[in-house]
């Protein structure tokens, strides 16, 4: 499977597919939420470490990512300054990053919904970040009490966001598609006569 076939895949399914797929055991905390409620995101992980308060690297990450890739930023639950602002997104939007996963904030709230790039982060703040060096990219990192290695698949949109390792991803992807079409069916069993067909179903499943 390409990898665009791939992205293309997982851009059709709703993360809660994908979470029943991995048993939720990568699911990233429920605090990184999207800054806007249409935002989707499905891609390959460029990871960032970056030092409390620090967001020099993130410009490095940008410069080295391919298109399609989402920037997942371990700024240790920094909620005081932030890993970005609108004229770090435009760069990133620019050269084809489809979006950051942030443990930490941002700043630009307003700007940043304008240009429409995809941003899921802890919020956002007014202080920008410091850039005295010592951030990596390419590491393993620790987002929203995950484990995120460079290459592996994040999926994001209005319920949360998930990681996905790259080893696992054809597997995940068959799994969750299946119980997507489970779920249709279930829905047109129960609900396509309305109350009628509800209380059948639940004659059938409740004991």
């Amino acid at each position: 499977m390409t990898m665009a076939t791939i992205e293309h895949r997982l851009l059709a399914l709703p993360t809660t597919a994908i979470s029943d797929a991995t048993g939720g055991h990568t699911n990233v905390t429920a605090n990184i939420r999207p800054l806007a409620d249409h935002f989707k995101i499905a891609g390959r992980a460029l990871t960032v470490r970056l030092p409390d308060g620090e967001n020099g690297a993130v410009l490095e990450a940008i410069s080295k990512a391919s298109k399609g890739d989402i920037l997942v930023i371990d700024a240790k639950g920094n909620t005081n300054r932030a890993v970005a602002g609108d004229f770090v997104m435009q760069l990133a939007q620019g050269v084809g990053v489809q979006g950051f996963v942030v443990d930490g904030v941002i700043r630009d709230l307003a700007a940043t919904r304008l240009i429409d790039f995809p941003v899921f982060s802890l919020g956002t703040t007014v202080a920008a970040g410091n850039k005295n060096g010592g951030g990596a990219v390419g590491v393993s990192v620790s987002v929203g009490g995950v484990v995120v290695q460079s290459g592996d698949y994040v999926i994001g949109d209005i319920d949360g966001v998930i990681i996905v390792p790259q080893e696992d991803i054809e597997h995940v992807i068959e799994i969750a598609e299946a119980k997507v079409q489970k779920d249709k069916a279930r829905e047109q069993e129960a609900l396509h006569n309305g109350e009628e067909s509800i209380r059948t179903y639940l004659a059938k499943v409740v004991k």
